[in-house]
């Protein structure tokens, strides 16, 4: 198939919006109820259709799937639960041919402890080369049966495991930040380097246009792994944010710059502002998911700010901001903007089956689209966002998988919400997750998602989806959404309002009454009916300007 890609575009990802696929939850083309390569390539069109410019795929790595496939065995490999290398091929051929390019999740602070290299640790002595690629360390206490420090994962507990000896009594410890299946790798290690440039290179020569980087601030470890209770209260992170980690991505930088068309980097940093625009020096990463915004309330003042914060920041390195809603690991925007308290995991503790109110949300989250999708730079939207969806709290016990449920001991019931499987077709079975006659999809659908069904929604000019294919079309047909940067527009302070280039505004009203829109030409598009001259509360438009 003939590419579509324009390969002399070496600035496509400023201004690009990325639709978000988590494999296993988007179509299902093999009928054994999880989605898959196959799956994902018959979809295709509907992405085109959409308007998106790339896709980024979460982890498509062979893997025991104990953290959803972030637990890689095999970099190099796809998992038979997805596909074959084939279908990865073909997928790649196909998305070119519409002109979508593709983006793939990289996980390089962790592997999986079913990897050959932690198999190979795992029967070695201590102190072996095997083991020098991990973190390995004896216990504390006189029969060293204390964790080597006080660290804890990321999905609760400890954030270390310890392992017997070759006589089956207990031995070292190693360090995992997430689940005991995911042993991290030592960055101080040559050998890891090598491989993760060498993984690299063999995707970008398959043909994949960039990478997601899976925890980037993470990999670097104090080599002391001091705990942290040692530590004065102002002191770095001894595994965060280390200033070494600055050099392996401009390492990474330079492979991606020695191919031909842009290949590109985007990375998870749950980092401050402060610290975020050191990875997007020109020679490190090109983008970097914004948090800060995700993690806003549905209120003016603080997006607003966020909003500012945002531009000067990327602006003060060249890069550009890159907006987001939602991913596989957040409660769904529509369920969190329908909260009283809208903000992600307020105190840092992820909110669940809090009351909620999901037209509120729906509304919301109409809003937040065309204002998300107005701001300068580019953008990403996690699948089934486009169609509504909501967070699904009811699922049974029995049925979740997200390792959150059982580290945290039931505190947190973990992510598996947000990840439910696409509703495509209302009338079909498990909403046409699959073909007919194809097992249950994975989690359980909810019996309402019928009316937010790919299919039901198609040609509604009122349903969240056509709101999302005029707004993407908008988006790319106004000159004035090319331009860099944004005006404010003075407004009250339950309001946002900002011009870009010349003849386009955006507004949203966060108030509870109806406001005045300024004085403009046409509405291009609102998230809700507008009339007389007013925007309605929770509600965004996109103006022409006179």
């Amino acid at each position: 198939m003939s590419s579509q890609i324009d390969p002399t575009d070496e600035t496509w990802w400023r201004e690009a919006v990325v639709y978000q696929v988590y494999p296993r939850s988007f179509a299902d083309g093999s009928a054994d109820g999880v989605g898959d390569l196959p799956g994902l390539m018959a979809r295709l069109p509907y992405l085109r259709e959409l308007g998106v410019d790339a896709i980024w795929i979460s982890p498509w790595y062979r893997s025991p799937m104990a953290d959803g496939g972030y637990d890689v065995a095999d970099y190099r490999d796809i998992d038979p639960l997805f596909g074959t290398l084939r279908d990865a091929t073909t997928l790649l051929d196909g998305a070119h041919g519409l002109g979508l390019r593709v983006i793939i999740d990289i996980v390089p602070n962790h592997c999986s402890d079913r990897h050959p290299w932690f198999q190979a640790a795992l029967a070695a002595q201590p102190g072996s080369a095997e083991r020098a690629r991990f973190h390995f360390r004896p216990g504390l206490g006189s029969d060293g049966s204390q964790p080597p420090n006080d660290w804890s994962s990321a999905f609760g507990g400890p954030a270390w495991t310890r392992v017997p000896t070759g006589d089956g009594s207990p031995g070292e410890w190693y360090l995992h930040l997430f689940s005991a299946e995911q042993p991290d790798l030592n960055w101080d290690h040559p050998e890891v380097r090598a491989e993760f440039e060498s993984i690299l290179r063999f995707w970008l020569d398959r043909g994949v246009d960039g990478f997601r980087i899976d925890v980037a601030n993470l990999l670097i470890k104090d080599p002391a792994l001091p705990s942290q209770a040692a530590l004065d209260a102002d002191a770095p992170s001894p595994y965060a944010d280390r200033p070494e980690v600055h050099e392996i991505y401009r390492t990474w930088r330079r492979i991606a710059d020695s191919y031909q068309s842009a290949r590109i980097f985007v990375g998870e940093l749950w980092v401050s502002q402060e610290s975020l625009k050191r990875y997007l020096r020109p020679d490190e990463l090109h983008t970097a998911f914004n948090f800060a915004y995700l993690q806003a309330p549905w209120e003016a003042e603080r997006l607003r700010a966020v909003i500012n914060e945002t531009l000067a920041t990327h602006n003060s390195v060249g890069a550009p901001a890159t907006w987001v809603l939602g991913n596989h690991d957040v409660t769904r925007v529509v369920t969190r903007f329908g909260r009283a308290e809208s903000s992600y995991a307020p105190d840092g503790v992820r909110v669940h089956n809090a009351p909620v109110d999901l037209e509120l949300g729906t509304r919301r989250a109409r809003a937040a689209a065309l204002l998300y999708l107005a701001l300068p730079g580019c953008a990403y939207i996690y699948q089934g966002e486009e169609l509504g969806l909501w967070e699904v709290e009811d699922i049974p016990l029995e049925l979740r998988q997200d390792p959150t449920l059982v580290q945290s001991g039931g505190a947190d019931l973990g992510r598996d919400g947000c990840r439910v499987p696409l509703p495509w077709e209302a009338d079909e079975p498990g909403f046409g997750f699959g073909p007919r006659g194809a097992a249950a999809p994975w989690l359980p659908q909810p019996a309402e998602w019928k009316a937010r069904a790919a299919d039901a929604q198609a040609g509604d000019p009122e349903s969240v989806l056509e709101l999302y294919r005029e707004a993407l079309r908008t988006r790319k047909a106004e000159t004035s959404l090319h331009v860099n940067g944004l005006l404010w527009i003075e407004s009250d302070a339950q309001t946002i309002a900002f011009t870009r280039g010349t003849d386009f505004a955006c507004v949203v009203n966060f108030g509870s009454a109806p406001i005045p829109l300024p004085a403009h030409e046409s509405i291009l598009l609102s998230s809700a009916p507008t009339a007389h001259g007013l925007l309605e509360p929770d509600t965004a438009a996109w103006l022409r300007l006179g």
